[in-house]
């Protein structure tokens, strides 16, 4: 590897291999685990639960001053009051563990007053570990991965998830992926929306689309598709994809024109327009109202986490400390 590991992202990894471990176990004998239903076709485990608080108690045990964000335990444990917050996903994919399907995978990611700063992603059936840091690549088992060169959405394979919830607008997913099963390649429905967006990170696939996810799906894969070059946001390729909970990535060519096909279908608001003011006076400018800032990942996340996002062009600050 070309750099050293920042000491959050090896404790992040040890807190995804012993989650790992847990569910390889499990997988053993699968017919075995207890298995209750969060509500329609929403699954969750024991193994969910003893993989996250097995990832909770590695990361507490070296940072115990810090936030934890999770899917089945929400805010319970940690700081709520603090900058840094692990944000993490057990056991994604749970409805395909629980069928003996391997297509899931652990989600860990750090972030800093609203930015994600370290990532994980761990597939523990093919011993796959991506993985992270803000601003020094994503890494795919020590290699250095980068998204996929094409240029053309007919040439495309892209991932996608389908609705599975009361109240999800299933007519207007079938007319996405009859525009998609048109203009590409090939689409296809893995099952695990942080795996998927790894994937795109490693160029596996070119593009990934969905509806519907948590913080907790996307903050790891978002991380890892950005440092491989890639660009995520929603469905009008806006770059907030935490409030509309839409989430679209992919390289940046193809990023375009997956935008052109899904923005009709979008939930996001529109940018407001521009509306134009006289020219304020010298005497008035002091007092001249500011331009609303655009909505961010960051400064969504943060609000979403209930901290502080950064403040524009400021870098979140960071620990250096070994654990």
């Amino acid at each position: 590897m070309s750099f050293s590991l920042h000491p959050m992202l090896n404790v992040a990894i040890k807190a995804a291999r012993a989650a790992g471990s847990i569910i390889n176990r499990a997988a053993l004998d699968v017919e075995a685990v207890r298995v209750s239903q969060k509500q329609v076709n929403d699954f969750v485990t024991e193994v969910d639960y003893a993989s996250e608080n097995a990832i909770i108690e590695t990361l507490l045990s070296a940072y115990p001053q810090h936030g934890i964000l999770a899917e089945e335990s929400g805010q319970e444990r940690g700081n709520r009051q603090s900058d840094h917050v692990w944000i993490i996903d057990p056991l994604d994919g749970t409805t395909n563990f629980i069928h003996g399907f391997p297509v899931y995978c652990v989600s860990i990611a750090l972030s800093v007053r609203g930015r994600v700063e370290q990532a994980v992603v761990y597939d523990p059936s093919r011993n796959d570990l991506f993985m992270a840091s803000h601003g020094r690549g994503a890494y795919l088992n020590n290699r250095r991965i980068r998204v996929s060169r094409r240029t053309q959405l007919g040439d495309c394979l892209v991932a996608t998830g389908f609705p599975f919830r009361k109240g999800d607008d299933f007519q207007g997913y079938l007319q996405i992926m009859a525009e998609m099963m048109k203009r590409t390649a090939g689409l296809r429905r893995p099952g695990a929306a942080a795996l998927d967006l790894a994937y795109v990170a490693a160029g596996f696939s070119d593009g990934f689309f969905e509806t519907g996810l948590q913080a907790w799906d996307t903050a790891a894969g978002a991380l890892l598709v950005t440092e491989a070059g890639g660009l995520v946001g929603n469905f009008t390729g806006e770059a907030d994809f935490i409030t509309p909970r839409e989430c679209l990535a992919g390289n940046p060519r193809v990023y375009a024109q997956l935008v052109n096909v899904l923005r009709p279908y979008s939930r996001a608001q529109p940018p407001a327009p521009a509306r134009k003011r006289p020219r304020a006076k010298p005497q008035d400018a002091a007092s001249a109202p500011s331009a609303t800032p655009a909505i961010t990942p960051e400064t969504a996340l943060a609000h979403a986490l209930g901290g502080t996002p950064p403040a524009s062009g400021a870098a979140a600050p960071t620990e250096h400390d070994t654990p």
